[in-house]
């Protein structure tokens, strides 16, 4: 995935899709933060944030805050958009080798009890079809990366899903898709959310697959290039 992007110093993130930069010439402005999530560690006043520009003229704010750049030097995904195109692109180039060979790739299908809907759905000529969830990874304490960042009855809601494809006779992935330069391991983060921490263990030994997969980043002359390509390791603790 190749954006074109700028830089510019965070002043504040506020209102959760909200934040306020200082561009490179010393004016103020507010971009637009396609993020719910607590971005802990991720938009630190004074970080470098790199955003793309939008082209549709509708737009109240045009600029969008797609990498942060730590103070650590660390380059985090913060548009939670990116994950689902990432992953995307990685599957159509067999890049995530547990999931290649699918003849039909769907997005956004209904599935489950619980009114849900499945990130992408595979499906195989030789195998079940396999229910794929996705769920971005940008929180860094103590060397490792964990999800979630909080609570999330959502994600836990998602789990309880795939679980039941699994008891269907289907295949049900769990992919997390790191997002964080600094991130080489991943773990449930069961001192944010324990009960997630809990199902996603349940999950697991339901038949529940979890992969990991961690995105690369180069920057060059406003040239942002992002792939996800590299497998790490989940850590069941």
């Amino acid at each position: 995935m190749l954006l074109q992007v700028q830089a510019a110093k965070l002043i504040k993130r506020y209102k959760r899709f909200l934040a306020d930069i200082e561009l490179t010439n010393g004016k103020e402005t507010t971009i637009h933060c396609a993020n719910t999530g607590a971005m802990k560690g991720c938009a630190e006043p004074a970080d470098t944030v790199w955003y793309s520009t939008s082209t549709n003229i509708k737009r109240k704010y045009p600029f969008s805050w797609e990498i942060t750049q730590s103070q650590d030097d660390h380059f985090i995904c913060v548009n939670t958009l990116r994950a689902n195109q990432l992953v995307e692109e990685a599957l159509h180039k067999g890049l995530i080798t547990e999931l290649s060979g699918f003849n039909l790739l769907q997005r956004e299908v209904k599935y489950g009890n619980e009114n849900s809907r499945v990130d992408f759905l595979a499906s195989y000529d030789d195998a079940p079809d396999t229910y794929i969830e996705v769920k971005s990874v940008t929180l860094l304490e103590s060397g490792h990366g964990y999800f979630p960042d909080a609570v999330t009855t959502r994600g836990q809601k998602h789990l309880r899903e795939l679980v039941d494809m699994v008891e269907q006779g289907h295949r049900a992935v769990l992919l997390f898709a790191v997002l964080h330069s600094g991130i080489n391991d991943v773990a449930a983060a069961s001192h944010v959310d324990p009960t997630y921490a809990k199902l996603l263990k349940e999950a697991k030994h339901a038949g529940v697959e979890i992969i990991a997969y961690k995105a690369d980043f180069s920057l060059k002359q406003g040239e942002l290039n992002m792939s996800l390509s590299k497998k790490i390791s989940f850590i069941e603790r």
